[in-house]
């Protein structure tokens, strides 16, 4: 049997990789768990949680894969994805998937595009409508800065572990992603020692590029890659 974990994003839920989720459901017979980290979901509670529980968490979920499975491969999005290469850096994963992965973070350009049309909604009395407003004004009240600071930690030891990464890895960003810098991807890809390891731009993907952009090719190619 085939395994595959997936990781959601910080201040985010399984929501923001079940698409991807779903259409691997579809088209394999491979048992995908999507756990939700400690503090997220719909109700974010994120006051006295440390990166150790969100990294624990998924290690576990991990750990009952490889404990169940021949093989098995792991997705992560944003800091899920730097999760994502903090457990295979020590774990016998057989191949990884990074979409958005926050490696780097806070794509200036992109936010001064988006807080534009924020205020062109606003001043047309469409706020209510603006994707980006209605998805992140709940997560910047929600969220203390020392959750941030965990957040940070995450980053840091990922980043550590780049080096310690030698199985096939895919490393997906989108290009209109006003979170994640699209120099994040190349970054990583630069930085982990795998022998295979592929790069791709999703043409005006935002940050959720499980949501945004062409979703179908972004699937399609994450398919190839894991069956081939």
């Amino acid at each position: 049997m085939i395994g595959c974990l997936c990781i959601h994003g910080f201040t985010g839920a399984p929501y923001e990789v079940e698409p991807l989720a779903d259409y691997l459901r579809e088209q394999t017979d491979w048992k995908i768990v999507v756990p939700l980290l400690p503090g997220h979901g719909e109700m974010l509670s994120l006051k006295n949680i440390t990166c150790i529980d969100w990294i624990d968490c998924a290690e576990l979920a991990l750990l009952e894969l490889l404990d169940e499975c021949e093989k098995v491969y792991v997705i992560g999005f944003s800091m899920g994805g730097l999760i994502a290469a903090y457990l295979t850096a020590r774990h016998p994963v057989c191949k990884l998937v990074l979409l958005s992965a926050a490696a780097k973070y806070v794509n200036m350009a992109q936010v001064k595009e988006d807080v534009r049309d924020l205020v062109h909604d606003f001043r047309n009395k469409q706020l209510h409508q603006n994707e980006l407003f209605l998805r992140y004004r709940e997560k910047l009240i929600m969220t203390p800065p020392a959750a941030a600071r965990q957040f940070q930690k995450v980053v840091r030891l990922a980043r550590r572990s780049f080096k310690n990464i030698t199985v096939p890895v895919f490393i997906a960003q989108g290009t209109s992603d006003g979170i994640v810098p699209v120099k994040s991807a190349a970054y990583i890809y630069y930085r982990v020692s795998s022998a295979e390891r592929h790069l791709y731009y999703s043409k005006e993907a935002k940050h959720l590029i499980c949501h945004t952009g062409n979703k179908e090719e972004l699937f399609e190619k994450v398919f190839t890659f894991l069956s081939g």
